[in-house]
């Protein structure tokens, strides 16, 4: 995905190295940035950096919702998203959709700062694809986040403009969705393509942008839609015994995620 473009990490060992029935899944111990979980060849997490990427994609749809109680997480399979959701007391129901279940079964073994977001008793896990679950929901969320992978593979799907559709119908009113953007440096394409569909969708479109080191670029994308709420500020106040568990989101981050550079804000503007 990225020609002429590499990252290094020194790895000390392979933990872990498999090819599941839908990609080859490798996880390593790293010299600098702890576990590395890494999928067909492509960087998901490192636990040195995971907060970042997993704090942002939950709390800014969650906090921007005034009332946020039924939540759907499609993919995500290192559970790093469901622990985040699970600080919100406010949340009822969470149901969870991963293609994968190794990849589960991967985290819950060797990532257990991750894979304990399995074990909410409001987590309702779905083995299977997420676009064909989406598409049999009408008006059952007020939050989903889609955690997926890059477009390639078992997560190319969700990056067309029907899954978006069946996002949107599977929204109660007011709701909001919150996808993986990529990023603004490196896929300006398919940052493009996911605003100009949210654009025609929602009522209310909004792009976030955060920082990841030990992603291409160092940065990726939050892709946002809503159904009325706004998304550049926060709807509710995060208290405080919430905040202390955190390294990243404030709702100072919050405003700021969605402060563009002027090339950026060009392409969402032209998309």
């Amino acid at each position: 995905m990225w020609p002429g473009v590499a990252l290094s990490l020194e790895i000390m060992e392979t933990i872990y190295s498999k090819k599941s029935k839908f990609q080859q899944i490798d996880l390593y111990q790293t010299r600098h940035h702890g576990k590395m979980l890494v999928l067909d060849g492509i960087i998901q997490l490192t636990e040195f950096d995971e907060f970042t990427y997993q704090e942002m994609m939950t709390h800014l749809p969650l906090f921007s919702h005034p009332d946020p109680k039924s939540v759907l997480v499609i993919g995500g399979g290192d559970g790093g998203v469901l622990r985040e959701i699970g600080r919100h007391d406010v949340v009822e129901k969470i149901d969870f959709c991963e293609i994968d279940e190794a990849v589960i079964a991967v985290s819950k073994k060797f990532l257990p700062e991750l894979g304990c977001g399995f074990d909410d008793s409001r987590v309702n896990v779905h083995i299977g694809d997420g676009n064909a679950f989406i598409q049999k929901k009408i008006n059952a969320y007020d939050v989903i986040i889609v955690d997926s992978s890059d477009p390639i593979g078992p997560g190319e799907v969700l990056f067309k403009k029907a899954f978006y559709e069946g996002l949107k119908n599977a929204l109660k009113p007011g709701g909001i969705i919150a996808t993986q953007g990529e990023s603004i440096f490196m896929h300006q394409e398919w940052v493009g393509t996911l605003a100009g569909i949210t654009r025609e969708l929602f009522l209310v479109q909004a792009y976030a942008n955060i920082y990841v080191p030990t992603y291409p670029g160092g940065n990726i994308g939050i892709c946002m839609g809503s159904l009325g709420p706004k998304l550049v500020t926060p709807a509710r106040q995060i208290c405080q015994s919430i905040q202390d568990q955190l390294k990243y989101y404030t709702p100072q981050m919050h405003k700021a995620a969605f402060v563009l550079p002027y090339f950026a804000e060009k392409l969402l503007k032209e998309s």
